[in-house]
C-alpha cells in the first residue's frame, strides 16, 4: 500500500466517477421510493376497505356455509376470492410502482406485455401459497382462539423456509434461465473462491436478469441443498471485471456461509408473532372503524381484509426495524467479501454501478429508516478503510 493512502479521498474519487446529474437522479428515485412505502400502504388499505364495504366476502361465506361446508373449505374459498379481487383492484398501483416508474428511470427495458405476463404468472403462484398460509392461520384461530398468535410466528417461519427451499427449483426457473458460468476466467475465479471457502462449486450461476431489470445485481437464494448464488447478465453487460466478480460472489457467499436466509426466517417469524398478537387485540376496533357488516369475528375469513389493513399499518410503522434486520446481514456479507476475496476496489467498482437505484449518500436518519443495504458511500468507505489497513486491491479507476 502506498504511504499516505486516504480512505476518505479514495471514497470520494469513486463517488465522483458518476456526474452530479446521475447522483441527483438516483436520489430522486430513492427518495421517491420512500414515499412509495406510504402510498403503497394507503392503496392496500383502500382496496381492503372497498372489499369489506362491498360485502362480497360475507355473501360468499354465507352461500358456502348454507351448503354445510366444512370451515376449511369456507376459508380457502373466501380467501382465494379475496386475493384475486384485491390483486385486480391493486393492479393500477402495481403497474405504476413496479413497471412504469422503473421504466421511466431507465431501470427496466421490459415491455408492458412482458411485465404483465410475469405479473399474472407470479400471481397464479403466490395466491395459492398465500391462501394456504392464511388458511392455516385461520385453522389456528378456530382451534386456539386465545393463543393462535403464539403459534402463528412459527407457521410463518416454516413457510418462509419451505418457499426458500423450493423457490430456486420450481419458481425462479419459470421467470429466468439459469446456467452455470461457462469455462473461462470468470468461472475459474469463482470456482477457486468457492472451493477455498467450502461452497459447492456447482451452485454459482449466471441468469438473464436483463429480461426484467437493468440493475447491476447478484443474489443468493434457496436453503440447504437448493441454495445457489446467481449473477445477473447485467453485471457483465456493464463491464464487470474479475475483481468485481470475485468481490460480488464473495459477498453472496457470505450470505450463504452465515445462513442469512435461515436467520431471516427466524427474525420474520418473531416479527410475525408480534404482529399477530396486535392483530388479535386490534381486530374488533379496526372492524368497527371500517363500518363493514356481517363479519362474525377474528376467525371469520370474510374479515381477512381487516387483518390486511392492520398488517399494512404495522408494516409501514415497522419499516425501520425490518430494513435494519436485512442491513445487518449486508454489512456482514461485505465484511466477509473483503476478508475472503480481498478485493476492496473490486467491491467499490461494483457498488458504484448500483448507485442508479440506491442513492449513495443519504443522511444517517434516512439510511436507518429506509435502507435495506448500507448506503453505497458507507460501503465504499468501509472497503477503503479495510484497504488502508490490509494493503490489498488496486487504485480507483477514473
Amino acid at each position: 500500500m502506498a504511504q499516505g493512502f486516504d480512505p476518505a479521498a479514495a471514497t470520494a474519487a469513486y463517488l465522483a466517477q458518476l456526474p452530479p446529474e446521475a447522483h441527483a437522479k438516483a436520489q430522486a428515485y430513492t427518495q421517491g421510493g420512500h414515499w412509495l412505502l406510504l402510498w403503497g400502504a394507503l392503496a392496500a388499505i383502500f382496496v381492503a376497505w372497498l372489499v369489506l364495504r362491498s360485502g362480497v366476502l360475507v355473501q360468499l361465506r354465507e352461500r358456502i356455509e348454507a351448503r354445510k361446508a366444512r370451515p376449511w373449505l369456507v376459508a380457502f374459498a373466501v380467501l382465494a376470492v379475496d386475493a384475486v379481487i384485491e390483486a385486480v383492484l391493486s393492479l393500477p398501483w402495481t403497474v405504476y410502482a413496479d413497471w412504469w416508474r422503473e421504466r421511466s428511470y431507465g431501470l427496466t427495458s421490459q415491455s408492458f406485455g412482458g411485465w404483465f405476463g410475469e405479473w399474472a404468472l407470479l400471481s397464479a403462484i403466490s395466491i395459492p401459497i398465500t391462501v394456504l398460509l392464511v388458511a392455516l392461520l385461520y385453522g389456528l384461530m378456530r382451534r386456539a382462539p386465545r393463543t393462535w398468535w403464539l403459534f402463528g410466528g412459527g407457521v410463518v417461519s416454516a413457510f418462509f423456509v419451505v418457499v426458500m427451499v423450493l423457490g430456486p427449483v420450481f419458481i425462479e426457473p419459470l421467470f429466468n434461465t439459469y446456467r452455470e458460468a461457462p469455462p473461462g476466467p470468470v468461472r475459474d475465479a469463482v470456482v477457486a473462491l468457492a472451493q477455498a471457502e467450502g461452497v459447492p462449486t456447482g451452485k454459482i450461476y449466471i441468469y438473464d436478469g436483463s429480461r426484467q431489470s437493468n440493475r447491476y445485481t447478484a443474489n443468493v437464494s434457496g436453503m440447504f441443498g437448493s441454495a445457489r448464488i446467481a449473477m445477473s447478465d447485467v453485471m457483465f453487460a456493464k463491464g464487470a471485471d474479475l475483481a468485481e466478480v470475485r468481490a460480488v460472489v464473495a459477498h453472496e457467499m457470505g450470505h450463504y456461509k452465515f445462513m442469512h436466509p435461515l436467520r431471516m426466517a427466524a427474525a420474520f417469524g418473531l416479527l410475525a408473532l408480534v404482529a399477530f398478537f396486535l392483530v388479535d387485540r386490534l381486530f374488533p376496533r379496526v372492524l368497527s372503524w371500517t363500518g363493514a357488516k356481517g363479519v362474525k369475528g377474528l376467525a371469520d375469513p370474510a374479515g381477512f381484509p381487516v387483518i390486511g389493513i392492520i398488517l399494512a399499518v404495522l408494516g409501514l410503522l415497522g419499516t425501520p426495524l425490518i430494513v435494519s434486520i436485512t442491513r445487518i446481514g449486508e454489512i456482514e456479507a461485505d465484511r466477509y467479501s473483503l476478508e475472503v476475496a480481498r478485493e476492496p476496489d473490486g467491491l467499490a467498482r461494483a457498488l458504484v454501478k448500483t448507485i442508479e437505484y440506491r442513492a449513495a449518500t443519504p443522511s444517517a436518519l434516512e439510511e436507518t429508516l429506509f435502507y435495506t443495504h448500507p448506503s453505497v458511500g458507507n460501503r465504499i468507505r468501509r472497503a477503503m478503510e479495510w484497504k488502508a489497513k490490509h494493503g490489498a486491491g488496486s487504485e480507483p479507476t477514473p
